[in-house]
């Protein structure tokens, strides 16, 4: 164990559980469990046909060996009463890769899985649907678990964007921990890049490519931007594990093609989110006339326009003045032709 925040000696304690055993059947868990230095846990198809005997029989001794060791726990209760604490403090449950490392530090995991094995107040969870694989002390905490989490996703469909996880401990009313660990095994609702929640097939949380990168760029600055400023900003940002450099070329071509972005302006685009819409500025003249249901002066035509894209006054009226399309009346108002 890591002598620096453990207080266990991993290798003594599985040595001692393993000490009484006969060679195969110590040979069978230290492979089963990986618990030689180094080792990886070993399937029992993969040790029968070493030992040349069935996986079946390797099963039996598997099975016959842990049923001896855990008459032995006694002798190491403080460590079984240490993981129970760990598991305790977290609602009761865990998933498992994290508890691991919380057991072992980084280099005792197998060890860790191991002994939880040996303990019956431990129960193991295999990954379902909507759950990592986990570990539990009560057997009631999954379903606790998932009533907090229909609580978090109530929250997240109404908000329908991720939130801090302070607004989801308010609407939980778990503390924080238990919050964290629920989230943790969790398949639906994961932690983004910017450390916001949210579920997790929002692009925001598990970003796609250079699209859904770009999309997080529009959110956090708010304002339209050139797809030039767009690359170099994906690459700025420290939200992306992506070593590659973003080409200006390649945010044009998927911002193009995504109706999640409007092109407002030259090479300047804007989310459709944000009101914009896609069309000739004449197009957009129309829908302001149509949406105002009302004649507009020129001047509340220039200032709703350019709301929804960047161009200069002389384009809006120069397109006003398309008798085709528009008309004006006697107060100097404009109207759909």
């Amino acid at each position: 164990m890591n002598k620096n925040n453990m207080i266990f000696n991993y290798e003594e304690v599985c040595d001692d559980f393993l000490g009484d055993l006969p060679k195969r059947a110590s040979d069978v868990i230290t492979r089963r469990f990986g618990l030689a230095d180094g080792a990886e846990k070993e399937t029992l198809q993969a040790i029968g046909d070493n030992m040349g005997i069935t996986r079946e029989r390797v099963r039996q001794i598997e099975n016959a060996a842990l049923s001896k060791l855990k008459d032995k726990r006694k002798r190491h209760e403080p460590i079984f009463l240490f993981f129970n604490n760990q598991v305790k403090t977290t609602g009761n449950l865990r998933k498992e890769d994290i508890l691991l490392k919380v057991l072992g530090g980084g280099k005792f995991e197998n060890q860790a899985f191991f002994l939880l094995y040996l303990g019956d107040e431990f129960s193991r969870f295999l990954e379902m649907r909507d759950f990592y694989t986990l570990w539990t002390i009560d057997k009631d905490s999954l379903k606790s678990a998932q009533k907090t989490l229909k609580k978090i996703s109530e929250k997240l469909n109404k908000a329908s964007r991720p939130l801090p996880v302070e607004d989801l401990e308010s609407a939980s009313r778990v503390n924080l921990p238990t919050l964290l660990a629920f989230l943790e095994v969790s398949k639906k609702i994961n932690k983004g890049p910017q450390g916001l929640w949210g579920f997790s097939d929002w692009p925001e949380i598990s970003p796609r490519g250079v699209k859904d990168k770009a999309y997080i760029i529009f959110k956090n600055e708010e304002r339209p931007l050139h797809f030039r400023e767009v690359a170099e900003l994906i690459d700025k940002a420290d939200l992306f594990d992506s070593q590659k450099k973003t080409h200006p070329q390649t945010v044009h071509n998927e911002l193009i093609k995504d109706g999640r972005f409007i092109l407002v302006g030259r090479g300047i685009y804007a989310l459709s989110e944000w009101g914009y819409r896609p069309g000739t500025v004449k197009d957009v003249i129309s829908a302001v006339l149509k949406e105002s249901k009302k004649p507009l002066t020129k001047e509340e035509i220039i200032e709703k326009v350019s709301k929804r894209r960047l161009v200069a006054e002389n384009t809006i009226l120069l397109n006003l003045h398309n008798k085709r399309y528009f008309k004006r009346n006697q107060e100097g108002k404009y109207k759909l032709a």
